[in-house]
């Protein structure tokens, strides 16, 4: 069984690289912001939180972000194991998760923040089916149109330069601690994310000792 934490800065990739790394290893992909994403979406009232939450720039707080997780990895459908996304964010979570989980890796994407700048404002997705799509390398068929329904695309709420800016100001003040306490046990793989998808998840696999990617 394999565990592992991905961490990076928005816009670093690791949905991207989360994904190409459970599909072929048999891992689930826990994306914590996938999660909360869905309950804004259905309208719950975890999601109207969130959506005040994200629309200021700010982060979940941890009580929440917390009891998601614990709820999500409950489920014990990863018999192969995860892969988890957005999460830990900061000290205290990432405690938490040490004291409740035994993991194998954390994989760090490294981005400057002039790239992760340039990449997050091109992101965009469908307000109907949620397909994401970013106007750098994965533009859509028909420019503002979902190719798989038509739909709207559009930018998400906290993907704006001020909503950002707070993003990275908080994303380097607080997980950058985060990385310390696993870097002391080891854990971390370090890897330039700027370059291609595919090489960035060579590296990663290079550095984990995983087998080589075919794709």
């Amino acid at each position: 069984m394999r565990k592992y934490v991905i961490m990076g800065v928005q816009g670093s990739g690791k949905g991207t690289q989360s994904t190409m790394l459970a599909a072929d290893l048999d891992l689930v992909h826990i994306a914590v912001g996938d999660i909360f994403r869905w309950n804004v979406q259905h309208h719950t009232k975890l999601g109207a939180q969130v959506r005040r939450t994200m629309a200021a720039g700010e982060l979940v707080g941890d009580d929440l972000v917390e009891g998601v997780v614990k709820d999500r990895l409950g489920q014990h459908d990863w018999n192969y194991g995860f892969i988890i996304d957005g999460f830990p964010r900061n000290e205290r979570q990432a405690e938490f998760f040490l004291e409740s989980y035994d993991i194998d890796g954390v994989i760090h994407l490294e981005l400057p923040d002039s790239e992760v700048r340039r990449r997050v404002m091109a992101r965009r997705h469908c307000d109907n089916c949620g397909m994401d799509y970013n106007l750098i390398d994965a533009s859509p068929r028909e420019e503002g149109k979902c190719d798989v329904c038509d739909g709207k695309l559009v930018q998400r709420e906290d993907d704006n330069a001020e909503a950002l800016a707070v993003r990275l100001r908080d994303y380097h003040g607080k997980t950058n601690p985060v990385l310390a306490i696993f870097s002391r046990k080891e854990y971390v793989v370090s890897v330039d994310a700027r370059p291609p998808k595919e090489q960035v998840q060579r590296a990663i696999r290079t550095a984990l000792k995983l087998p080589t990617y075919r794709g």
